[in-house]
């Protein structure tokens, strides 16, 4: 790591391998203040449902991409194509194919997106370093309405299949839950933690831990919870 104000973050994702990033130590890494979050999060009002969550009180949108990130920084785009499941310790679910609307042009230009990939290449570059890292966006927007309390992981409590896995907070409204737990590979509670602030960065190691996030309700009655979050992981190309 050539930046060592990087090492406290780099020492939990090596040795627990969970890191949670606090918003303010995000915001000034990516040097993103309120106003340029809240231009990021308009991206989230383009999103559409997700086909594979069918819950009573619970919407999930998403939209889904992915693409090379070299050590420099540097982006390769590649062809949009389905998103295999990893199947989340279900067999029956290993390889499957779900296919997501693509990521808009408008979301990858974003300067932002930009500085957040730098950011967890760097992070990632103490669990491995290869020449170009794979990587899978998925930008969601949970909402639960005063109905009974949904599940956002149809799978529970699982790994991605990855080597980094990252949660990013983007924003969140009148919402109670959605914690965010993270488990040894057996099982084992090992951290848990609720992203409240817009930047809060929640890292692992998802080689070898597992995670999971809580049912999301209203926390005033009448008005839907809304729960933005953004969630990239990378994978050492092969």
């Amino acid at each position: 790591m050539t930046d060592h104000h990087l090492e406290p973050l780099t020492r939990q994702l090596s040795g627990p391998g969970v890191c949670l990033v606090p918003a303010e130590e995000t915001a000034r890494r990516l040097g993103a203040g309120s106003e340029r979050w809240a231009a990021f999060d308009r991206h989230w009002d383009d999103l559409v449902p997700d086909p594979y969550v069918h819950s009573p009180g619970t919407l999930r949108l998403r939209r889904y991409g992915h693409m090379g990130l070299r050590r420099t920084g540097e982006r390769r785009p590649r062809p949009h194509g389905a998103y295999l499941e990893p199947g989340n310790g279900n067999p029956l679910y290993v390889g499957r194919e779900r296919h997501f609307a693509p990521l808009t042009d408008a979301f990858v230009a974003d300067p932002l997106l930009a500085d957040i990939l730098t950011f967890l290449g760097e992070a990632a570059a103490v669990l491995a370093d290869p020449p170009e890292w794979t990587v899978g966006t998925h930008p969601f927007r949970m909402l639960a309405t005063s109905g009974p309390p949904g599940t956002y992981a149809p799978g529970g409590v699982h790994r991605d299949g990855v080597t980094l896995v990252s949660s990013l907070l983007v924003d969140r409204r009148n919402a109670d839950g959605g914690e965010s737990a993270v488990y040894h590979a057996d099982g084992a509670p090992l951290f848990r933690t609720l992203l409240e602030r817009p930047g809060a960065l929640l890292l692992g190691d998802d080689r070898r831990t597992l995670h999971g996030l809580s049912a999301l309700r209203p926390r005033a009655p009448g008005r839907p919870a809304h729960h933005d979050a953004l969630v990239i992981t990378l994978t050492e190309a092969g």
